[in-house]
């Protein structure tokens, strides 16, 4: 059986790309990635000239990737971005202390300035202390939390607004999957935007490999034999996210689009959530260039929608139906309404509230942006000092 030949240029295929199986040589794989990428970029306008803008590096292969593949297109493009390299030390002996020499190595080979903030300093806890005081089960809010907040402070002290993460279309996935399994749809819209951010920090942050597989990632960084640090967090196979991993690892195997039609669905949900909206990937209609690298599948969403009033404008009920509503009450066209479940109100208890519960302010301890009076961040540093051990003299 001869060779496969390329998609794009016919020369002997080396690569199937996970995300839509097309077969590529290296030269048109590491071509179609970094378009892809720059697709992203432009479409969702993340930057602007002169802009100074902090890579969030972990040494791992996204953040590598992530800072190589933004340094060539920032030469190619002409971009005009001031890059820094910005890294958080968890505090995490045998892990994050060596990751960090990668960091160190990538800031020399891709010429940029590294600054490196720690947990200790910022917080007065390392992540081994964390551990050590609350357990393994758990911990992985603590960090993240905390990881968060140092990216913003970590900026600040640069005097940057701007700080850009190598989340990946799984890590996207895993998120709405999480969010779903908990019912969490609010947070979809954060999960599955490109660009974060809050007026109270002032500091953005974006998702330019939002659509790139971590397979693709994992191909594009052997290709380029970039420098990267692979060892997991020795931490981490006690979070739930692990669980939302491997459900996604399943699906990819029997249905290799799953990860981006996820994404798809998150960003879908998410604009049913109040007051929020999240814009997807505008994939042209050609040879799937657009950002999230596929183009077939899309549709416009409202197929359902459009069916069920197709239906309807046919069909009316006649007499002999009847149509189930929220309140226990009938109506003048003889449907029924049935009373929609909630808590009980016991007697003597305060009516809750209809309107908005939260609103975004400041932290009174850390100033952090916080819909609390005190963030999320102080009140568990609040429990870890009362659940510090006495030092003795």
């Amino acid at each position: 059986m001869p060779p496969a030949a390329c998609l794009r240029c016919g020369n002997r295929a080396v690569i199937k790309r996970p995300k839509n199986h097309h077969k590529l040589c290296k030269e048109c794989f590491l071509s179609a990635f970094e378009d892809e990428v720059h697709h992203t970029i432009t479409s969702s306008k993340l930057f602007y000239p002169g802009e100074k803008v902090a890579i969030g590096a972990s040494g791992g292969k996204d953040s590598t990737v992530l800072a190589s593949v933004l340094k060539t297109l920032n030469e190619r493009h002409n971009y005009g971005l001031d890059l820094v390299l910005l890294s958080i030390d968890e505090g995490i002996k045998g892990y994050r202390d060596d990751s960090l020499e990668t960091v160190k190595r990538n800031a020399v080979q891709y010429d940029m300035p590294l600054k490196i903030v720690g947990y200790d300093e910022l917080f007065g806890w390392t992540m081994d202390q964390v551990v050590e005081t609350i357990g393994k089960k758990g911990n992985c809010t603590y960090c993240g939390v905390f990881r968060r907040q140092a990216l913003d402070r970590g900026a600040n002290l640069l005097n940057i607004k701007h700080v850009v993460t190598g989340h990946n279309a799984d890590d996207i996935a895993e998120t709405v999957l999480m969010n779903l399994l908990r019912g969490d749809l609010p947070r979809l819209s954060r999960s599955t935007s490109i660009v974060t951010g809050s007026a109270s920090t002032g500091i953005q942050r974006s998702k330019p490999l939002k659509y790139a597989y971590e397979k693709e990632i994992v191909l594009y960084a052997h290709h380029k034999k970039l420098d990267y640090f692979s060892t997991e967090c020795i931490y981490s196979p006690e979070a739930f996210r692990g669980t939302a991993r491997t459900l996604i690892k399943s699906l990819e195997k029997v249905r290799p689009s799953a990860i981006l039609d996820i994404v798809r669905s998150g960003e879908d949900m998410a604009r049913l959530t109040p007051d929020k909206s999240q814009d997807a990937c505008a994939c042209d209609d050609g040879e799937g260039m657009g950002g999230c690298g596929s183009a077939n599948g899309r549709t416009s969403g409202g197929e359902l929608a459009e069916m069920e009033a197709a239906l309807k404008s046919k069909h009316k009920p006649t007499e002999l139906e009847t149509e189930i509503n929220s309140n226990g009450t009938s109506t003048d066209d003889g449907s029924i309404k049935l009373p929609l479940r909630g808590r009980r109100q016991q007697k003597g208890q305060r009516q809750r509230p209809t309107g908005p519960l939260q609103t975004l302010g400041a932290c009174i301890k850390c100033g952090y942006m916080s819909s609390q009076q005190v963030c999320h961040a102080c009140t568990l540093l609040e429990t870890l000092n009362k659940n510090r051990p006495e030092v003795s003299i």
